[in-house]
């Protein structure tokens, strides 16, 4: 039987910047910059490749609180400390992955790690919002921390690159983190000329994100650094060839087909729940996260 080519729907390019706290510049490809459905994925915030000055005071995103879906931090170059209600912290290195599930109400905060802080450098991250299905936004909190070095990886044949499998699967090989609903995050990391083939449901949503280097999609669509490949809902396999060494966010899920209602941090299904959360929060029922 022959597989359907899932076509591209737009190469899009990185929106204009704005400021996340003082210290995260993010080009948000959607749900502000472009208006397309990439469901269960909420939010795209890329920090584009820039360099970092060094600094003594701290930067990044303060306190601040969370319901109703996970946030998924993916850091290629510089370093991040994380904080939380639940007791949980961290650094993030290159190549690490943070998934935050915050459910019923966690807070936290963000800043460059201190060394980092103060030494400055290049800086470049990914943090996406993974909406949660209904019956699952008033789960407890979890966080799952994973090195780059314990991602489970499937080395391409004939010295194409590497898959890391952040979670979902490819060619048998299970991601290392645990999800709500069916999806596939990937970092693919090819090498010039490499080649790979991906294969998801026709109704999947899915999206590439060029975070380095150039590649051609399907045999004709070139994508470069900085952009979004965004995809129709019309087919099964995608093919990926890198012009030079590259590294491509893959990004690929089931839609959850219920309404959203979104107040700031908060992601619900309807304003009902939208003013619980903020009632509770308001309440101190998100526990408590010292600013320092």
């Amino acid at each position: 039987m022959e597989t359907c080519v899932k076509s591209v729907s737009a190469v899009l390019d990185a929106p204009l910047p704005n400021r996340v706290g003082n210290g995260f510049r993010v080009n948000n490809f959607f749900p502000r910059g472009y208006k397309i459905c990439m469901s269960p994925f909420f939010m795209l915030d890329f920090n584009a490749r820039t360099e970092i000055k060094g600094a003594n005071e701290p930067r990044g995103v303060g306190v601040h609180p969370h319901r109703g879906f996970e946030t998924v931090t993916i850091a290629y170059h510089g370093v991040i400390a994380h904080h939380d209600s639940a007791g949980n912290s961290g650094v993030i290195y290159p190549g690490d992955v943070q998934w935050m599930t915050a459910a019923r109400g966690i807070l936290h905060k963000e800043y460059f790690e201190q060394r980092f802080n103060e030494t400055g450098g290049v800086f470049q991250m990914v943090q996406l919002w993974v909406n949660l299905p209904a019956k699952d936004k008033m789960s407890p909190p979890k966080y799952q921390a994973v090195k780059q070095a314990d991602l489970k990886k499937y080395d391409l044949p004939a010295n194409g690159g590497t898959i890391e499998i952040i979670a979902g699967d490819y060619a048998g090989v299970s991601g290392s983190v645990s999800t709500f609903t069916a999806l596939q995050v990937y970092n693919a990391r090819l090498l010039k000329e490499g080649e790979v083939v991906f294969n998801f449901p026709a109704h999947f949503n899915t999206g590439f994100l060029v975070v380095e280097g150039k590649v051609t999609i399907n045999g004709s669509q070139a994508a470069i650094e900085n952009q979004f490949v965004y995809f129709k809902n019309d087919g099964e396999q995608i093919s990926v060839k890198a012009s030079q060494n590259s590294v491509v966010l893959v990004l690929s899920g089931e839609p959850i087909d219920e309404p959203i209602a979104q107040y700031g941090p908060f992601l619900m299904n309807n304003q009902e729940e939208l003013q619980q959360a903020i009632s509770d929060y308001n309440e101190g029922r998100f526990g408590y996260l010292d600013e320092e």
